[in-house]
């Protein structure tokens, strides 16, 4: 990659650093807020600095909403927890949110100061108008007994893994929508679409976890559907080893172009949204999706470690994300990427990711094609396409490059805290 290019993530790291310190500056001063969205920050990444785009009240509710949620999904994920008292507690979790006395300890770091000061969130939920609140209610009732069902249920087929995709982040999808409209701020959007949007998220965070997944004590979760991984390998877990990297990788590409089919979906519902900040805070996650999905095809360092997209570049995608022109750019260039990773040799800035080579001998190339062919289509017949550049490189920045970025933001925070 060159050096503009960096230069380029090196201001927007610069900048999402002064924003982030414009964020703290607005959090409320009572107690249980505070708390909220010092929990939202330390747990959800870069969607605190997105959620803080919306607006106070729907701020409010959405960051309620997401701590609800994380909170759920804590329990959900603790398997030291015996599922004879897991399966009530999801089940009961809307009911929860009403008591402020409430809080059940579980999970670690960060998600358990969140489940042991859970009276905090109970506390801010129950001060949001009776609109939101209603929402919030319904979608945790629903995701909790759909998480409960599964507890005692395999995912077996790929209708099992959509329909746990649909309780863990479609209905995420449905209530953010549900949300916005009782904000006055956006059309209700078809619950068909707005499942997509959190299908396709909630997949490919189910492939970058693989590994944490699989090696889970004192046991392992598996969500990779068993009518996928079971065409690979006779146990899930084989694909850790170097021996199955070669089926490894092909059912990796199998549970790729598996989520490459929301895609379609999740543009043409951002697509129906009218409020600017509503739109970036949308679309900025399904951006870094598909650039995660270019960035996990065909890597089997999957079943090796953590992959994750570069700092700098997720900075990029949240200051260049403003429009649909960009959104449809950024999809039709990570698809692009992805598509490259066919031909039989590797060229550019992708050569630099560890990966298996494959061709069109790979079984899943010929339906992966058809979907990326699709997605680009799609963003061509948009007439909004631009051209950013983006790639997956994940070497190193240079040291002159963070030294300038380490003087920027000394000066900018200079001239923001003398005033």
């Amino acid at each position: 990659m060159g050096a503009p290019s960096r230069l380029v993530e090196v201001l927007a790291l610069v900048k999402l650093r002064v924003a982030a310190g414009q964020v703290k500056r607005q959090i409320p001063p009572q107690e249980h807020w505070a708390f909220a969205y010092s929990m939202l920050q330390k747990l959800s990444r870069s969607f605190d600095f997105i959620t803080f785009l919306l607006g106070p009240e729907l701020r409010d509710a959405v960051c309620i909403f997401y701590l609800v949620l994380r909170a759920l999904d804590t329990v959900e994920d603790d398997t030291s927890i015996p599922d004879e008292v897991k399966v009530p507690i999801l089940q009961e979790f809307y009911r929860h949110i009403y008591n402020r006395d409430w809080h059940y300890s579980c999970g670690t770091n960060h998600y358990k100061v969140l489940m042991d000061k859970f009276h905090y969130v109970s506390m801010a939920f129950l001060e949001l108008d009776q609109g939101y609140r209603k929402v919030i209610e319904e979608v945790t009732m629903r995701m909790g007994a759909g998480m409960a069902k599964f507890i005692c249920k395999e995912v077996e087929t790929v209708d099992d893994y959509d329909e746990y995709c649909h309780y863990a982040a479609g209905l995420v999808g449905c209530g953010l929508s549900r949300l916005f409209h009782a904000a006055g701020k956006e059309d209700l959007a078809p619950d068909s679409l707005s499942n997509s949007v959190g299908l396709f998220l909630q997949k490919i965070n189910i492939i970058r976890d693989y590994l944490e997944d699989i090696n889970e004590l004192p046991k392992s979760r598996m969500f990779w559907p068993r009518e996928i991984w079971s065409k690979y390998a006779d146990k899930l877990e084989d694909f850790k080893y170097k021996e199955n990297s070669e089926k490894g990788v092909q059912c990796l590409n199998d549970m790729v172009t598996n989520a490459l089919f929301h895609v379609e979906d999740c543009l043409q519902c951002m697509s129906t949204l009218n409020n600017h900040a509503i739109l970036r805070a949308c679309a900025i996650p399904q951006i870094i999706a598909i650039g995660a999905c270019a960035l996990y095809y065909n890597n089997v360092n999957v079943f090796r470690g953590s992959v994750r997209m570069r700092r700098g570049l997720i900075a990029r995608i949240i200051d260049e994300t403003n429009s649909m022109s960009d959104v449809y750019t950024a999809f039709y260039e990570f698809s692009s990427l992805l598509e490259s990773k066919f031909q039989e040799t590797w060229k550019s800035l992708i050569s630099r990711i560890p990966s298996i080579q494959i061709d069109d001998s790979d079984p899943n190339a010929v339906l992966t094609r058809k979907r990326v062919d699709s997605i680009k289509k799609t963003c061509k017949l948009s007439g909004l396409l631009k051209r950013r550049g983006y790639d997956l490189d994940n070497s190193k920045y240079s040291p002159m490059l963070i030294m300038v970025a380490l003087v920027l933001v000394a000066i900018i925070l200079g001239i923001l805290y003398s005033k």
